[in-house]
């Protein structure tokens, strides 16, 4: 009976070790685009969906996740890229996929899609980027639409990495 008290408590020990011992993964976007409370709690609700634990700080522009390994951090992520939201982790075992399907060169029209933009402050956060890229002329952007059409005579992955930088994930509409 000894033998088998012994047994129980050895198992018990080895799973509750197991259980501290599972490393968590934790993961900091830098550089998202949070410019307003609406787009705080978008990020939120996103990650509370995913069943990750997640920090939004509005003024450093960073979202801190706490997922319970890379998979589960990986997937928050990607749900965050498909609400339109951008940044840079600083885990290297997460990454964003360059999925805009931009090719480098001059155009003059570029459409775009896919991007956050919940209010006026991102729509205007949005032009003043496409403003700054060399060769863009002008856009249609508009609160609370997710389409945009850039004109002018511009290198198209230049607009692409200017509005990744700002914190917003967009693809080219085909």
């Amino acid at each position: 009976m000894k033998t088998i008290g012994f047994m129980v408590a050895g198992l018990c020990g080895l799973l509750v070790a197991a259980g501290v011992s599972r490393a968590e993964t934790k993961v900091e976007l830098k550089g998202v685009h949070l410019c307003c409370g609406q787009c705080v709690k978008q990020v939120g609700a996103i990650l509370k969906k995913q069943g990750v634990k997640g920090k939004c700080d509005q003024k450093v522009k960073t979202v801190a996740i706490t997922a319970e390994d890379d998979k589960v951090a990986q997937k928050a992520v990607d749900a965050l890229v498909k609400a339109g939201f951008h940044g840079t982790p600083d885990n290297k075992s997460i990454t964003l996929k360059d999925d805009s399907g931009v090719k480098a060169g001059k155009v003059k029209s570029l459409t775009l899609t896919g991007f956050h933009n919940c209010c006026g402050s991102c729509c205007r956060a949005i032009k003043a980027t496409l403003k700054k890229v060399e060769g863009v002329t002008s856009d249609d952007a508009r609160p609370k639409v997710n389409t945009v059409t850039v004109e002018g005579d511009f290198d198209a992955a230049e607009v692409v990495k200017a509005l990744n930088k700002a914190g917003l994930h967009v693809k080219v509409k085909k």
